[in-house]
């Protein structure tokens, strides 16, 4: 398992019910939790399947690399990658594949791009188009906003490592869902739909974050909406990526827009999502192992999976996430194994940004740090869980949203 944050935690965990699984380079919260951490590249091990986490490493054409040297590995190649690593890409090839999405404009030149948003109507989306972490992203209904953003982005004052390329699109309007499917090249499974909550305070009030929290499954994707994005989103998809000669072997993620008048795709990610890897992989037990050999090696078709229950994630952030958080404060709450000091059933704690200090105590060291994980046989029995859970850990200014699925769990009475 390449990576160190809550998702790779979730993974890792999840792996280890059908196999041993070495974490690199892992951190203190997954090494406490039972599980093997090491800072050896990931190229220098060897071992039966290779997953990796974040999208910087996939980008980066690890899984190239470690394919050369005749590993098996759930992750596409630098060339898939671009679906992420480049959003100008990616709308270029949702045109040419004839998958729906918001109409947009993709500029460097300052003049043209606000000349472009001059002809938009509210809400306002501006993204860079390379990676930044999940926070690239500006939504907002002020046309004054979004002129200093495209001047920002253009100019490299915000998020220049992403590049000085902005995509304009129009603001949709729905309930958004994070779909997670699994491709292996020639044939593609789709796991349960789930939701995520970006905005850092309650009510999607606030800047845009990596996520403050999840749910699965999202009832409001019956099995007919999901034959839909099937045939009117996935397999285009993978019909264009053979065409261009892409062996996509690892996850896609659909990022969408549900509305009445369909469903559009907002974007893809090339790797499974944070938070909401951390509601998803839970609900297949010890199944997952099974299904990512199969993604790597090829072998998908006639697999099944089959999730049980919910799960609800909420996060534990930093005073002053995203922009600067703070770190170093005590974490209390949690015992030896950065588990619930007070253990709850049917609780886990996933370690996102954590370390320890001299004295043992895990300490912040991240924006995101804590992803708490409440499993049930509903959405409202998961999130009384998660907030159970969220509320025996505590450290300095820490900030949560107090209104994860909410409305998910009201609907089920």
């Amino acid at each position: 398992m390449v990576g160190s944050g809550a998702r790779e935690h979730a993974l890792a965990w999840a792996l280890a019910k059908s196999a041993d699984v070495v974490v690199t380079p892992g951190n203190a919260g997954m090494t406490a939790h039972g599980l093997v951490c090491v800072s050896t590249p990931a190229s220098e091990l060897e071992s039966e399947l290779f997953v990796i986490g974040p999208d910087q490493f996939v980008v980066d054409g690890l899984a190239d690399e470690l394919r050369a040297q005749g590993k098996t590995v759930v992750g596409p190649g630098a060339d898939g990658a671009r679906l992420e690593g480049s959003k100008a890409f990616m709308k270029e090839f949702l045109t040419a594949a004839g998958v729906p999405t918001a109409a947009y404009g993709v500029f460097d030149d300052e003049e043209a791009a606000l000349a472009f948003l001059a002809t938009m109507t509210p809400p306002y989306v501006i993204k860079t188009d390379g990676l930044a972490a999940g926070k690239g992203v500006l939504v907002t209904h002020d046309l004054a906003a979004a002129t200093t953003d495209v001047r920002e982005k253009l100019s490299g004052a915000a998020f220049s490592g992403a590049g000085t390329t902005v995509v304009i699109e129009e603001g949709l309007e729905g309930e958004e869902c994070s779909l997670f499917v699994l491709c292996d090249g020639t044939d593609a499974l789709c796991l349960v739909p789930a939701q995520d909550f970006k905005r850092v305070g309650d009510n999607d009030q606030g800047p845009n974050t990596g996520g403050m929290g999840a749910y699965a499954p999202m009832m409001a994707m019956s099995s007919q909406r999901i034959d839909e994005i099937v045939r009117l989103i996935v397999t285009p998809t993978l019909s264009e990526l053979k065409r261009r000669g892409i062996d996509y072997r690892g996850v896609l993620y659909a990022g969408l827009m549900v509305s009445p008048a369909g469903v559009k795709l907002l974007e893809y990610n090339v790797r499974f999502g944070d938070p909401e890897a951390q509601v998803v992989v839970p609900l297949y037990g010890d199944g997952l192992y099974d299904l990512l050999l199969r993604v790597g090696e090829g072998r998908l078709a006639g697999a099944s999976a089959v999730p049980t229950g919910a799960a609800v994630t909420v996060i534990l952030a930093s005073a002053g996430y995203p922009q600067s958080p703070r770190t170093g404060e005590v974490i209390h709450g949690l015992g030896p194994d950065g588990q619930l000091a007070t253990p709850l059933e049917n609780v886990i704690i996933f370690h996102a940004g954590t370390t320890r200090n001299g004295e043992g105590q895990f300490v912040t060291s991240g924006g995101r740090v804590l992803a708490v994980t409440g499993l049930g046989a509903n959405v409202a029995e998961a999130r009384r869980r998660a907030y159970e859970g969220a509320s025996l850990v505590n450290f300095k200014g820490s900030v949560r949203r107090s209104d994860i699925a909410r409305l998910a769990s009201e609907g089920e009475k």
